[in-house]
């Protein structure tokens, strides 16, 4: 079974900052994730995203420091930039989520995990928290 997991930039934000309204349930899907044992995969650009947004919190960076011993960081590469571009023109979505969908499409990811209310289908299983920790 593909234990593939890619994680949207809000789910990143959601473990990080307590003070966010989803931090609890972005706890209980990283224990899930750790209890089962799931390969978990981001975006490069995640990481200044993440600390252009968080202010630049010196939490952010031990977060960080541990995490690129644990999880899969990768680039989103030309190919993976051009088919989003023309996704985005014909459909109108947004450039970071399709980029981010792509992405995890392109490294064999199976769930791609968002707090997203509407997200774009690009072929793989798109989840909220709610659905999974079902």
């Amino acid at each position: 079974m593909n234990k593939k997991i890619f994680l949207d930039i809000n789910i990143v934000i959601d473990i990080i900052d307590e003070a966010r309204n989803s931090h609890n349930e972005a706890k209980k899907t990283l224990v899930k994730i750790i209890e089962d044992d799931y390969e978990v995969y981001v975006s490069e650009d995640m990481i200044t995203t993440v600390y252009y947004i968080l202010k630049g919190n010196i939490k952010v960076l031990y977060f960080f420091k541990n995490i690129i011993k644990k999880w899969n960081i990768v680039p989103f590469e030309v190919a993976v930039i051009e088919e989003s571009i023309d996704y985005c023109i014909k459909d109108g979505s947004d450039l970071e989520d399709v980029l981010q969908c792509m992405c995890a499409k392109k490294n064999g990811c199976k769930i791609f995990l968002t707090s997203d209310k509407k997200f774009i289908d690009c072929g793989i299983s798109i989840m909220s928290y709610a659905q999974f920790l079902k």
